[in-house]
């Protein structure tokens, strides 16, 4: 049967040549020529890495949260926030090349991934935007790291967007793939276009005690986060192992809680913690975002908004550049690594 990858390499559009050359067309024509004083990343072939040599534990708020540490201990820090349903390995190529480049690169496991645990059974598996935002300042407490430039997408832009927007000091610049992410629950309830609704549609599987069930069970949700990757990135050649390897932080005993509650809160089916609502009604307002930014549109991702970044530009109100890499899907730091570490290297340089 034919699926939508064999289709794609039909067509000559998943091949892992095409991808690296995809990439590389982007790293080179995305660099502002006013950047050019600035560091050249190398090119890198996606997949060119495939694990990190160690992970590391800490204690960080209402976590122990395991993450990998690459560069120098006293370089300037730079924080990888990966997405659903992906997990650090969404960096296992960008976090060497920034860390050639001497940044020190911390890439954590969210809370309900990986080897990131609650240190209590008693706190609630609550996933709502800004809990997981003070996951990330409580482990940037904990590393005693004051500033660091901030990268992420999917969960990751929306965390990072939300440190950038309520607590600017701590964020020196930020790279955000698809823009401004900040999840407002009141839009949340008006319906999409249904073209739109299509792309969404786990998201409502969750809604359902049928997906809570899929969720929980280890094949099906082995499956349904690997269709998520084939539909999301549909010119992205990964072979059967690079999702193994991400698909194990899938095994983490509360993954299926965080990940419901998450897009359940998101459509106000499920309640947050009322220590968080004071974060959420500020958030509510769309905060405007100050830092220096970089954000990036992966052209083939089905949630990409029209327009090149037009729908949400007002609301980054520092220096600022938007950049659309064409033929690049929703996974863009593991899809295209050489851009998005250049990004990461260009904002630093703001």
């Amino acid at each position: 049967m034919i699926n939508r990858r064999s289709f794609s390499k039909a067509l000559g559009l998943g091949t892992g040549a095409a991808a690296v050359s995809l990439s590389g067309l982007q790293a080179a024509s995305a660099v502002p020529r006013s950047a050019s004083a600035a560091s050249t990343v190398p090119m890198v072939t996606p997949g060119a890495h495939t694990t990190f040599a160690q992970l590391k534990q800490i204690r960080a708020g209402l976590l122990n949260v395991g993450y990998a540490e690459l560069g120098p201990a006293h370089g300037p820090a730079v924080i990888c926030l990966h997405g659903w349903p992906y997990d650090i390995h969404s960096y296992v190529d960008v976090a060497p090349l920034l860390a050639e480049e001497g940044y020190r690169v911390i890439v954590p496991y969210l809370r309900g991934h990986g080897a990131t645990r609650f240190l209590s059974d008693r706190t609630i598996r609550n996933a709502q935007q800004s809990a997981i935002a003070l996951d990330i300042i409580a482990l940037m407490d904990a590393l005693k790291i004051e500033r660091a430039v901030l990268a992420g997408f999917d969960w990751g832009s929306r965390t990072a967007d939300i440190i950038a927007a309520l607590w600017p000091e701590r964020c020196k610049a930020l790279v955000s793939v698809s823009g401004y992410l900040v999840t407002n629950r009141a839009a949340n309830l008006k319906p999409l276009a249904p073209k739109a609704e299509h792309t969404w549609w786990y998201q409502y599987y969750f809604a359902t005690e049928r997906g809570r069930l899929a969720m929980e069970d280890k094949t099906l949700r082995h499956d349904l986060t690997r269709l998520v990757w084939d539909t999301v990135s549909p010119t992205w050649d990964f072979d059967d192992a690079t999702f193994e390897r991400t698909a194990a932080a899938f095994d983490n005993p509360d993954y299926a809680a965080v990940v419901i509650h998450n897009y359940r809160w998101r459509l106000s089916l499920a309640d947050g913690e009322r220590r968080y609502d004071g974060l959420e009604k500020r958030l509510a307002t769309r905060p405007v975002i100050e830092v220096p930014t970089i954000t990036l549109d992966p052209e083939r991702d089905p949630f990409t908004a029209p327009g090149d970044g037009a729908s949400y530009r007002d609301r980054f109100t520092g220096k600022y550049e938007h950049r659309t890499l064409t033929g690049i899907g929703h996974n863009l730091p593991q899809e295209a690594p050489t851009a998005f570490a250049q990004a990461v290297i260009d904002v630093d340089r703001f």
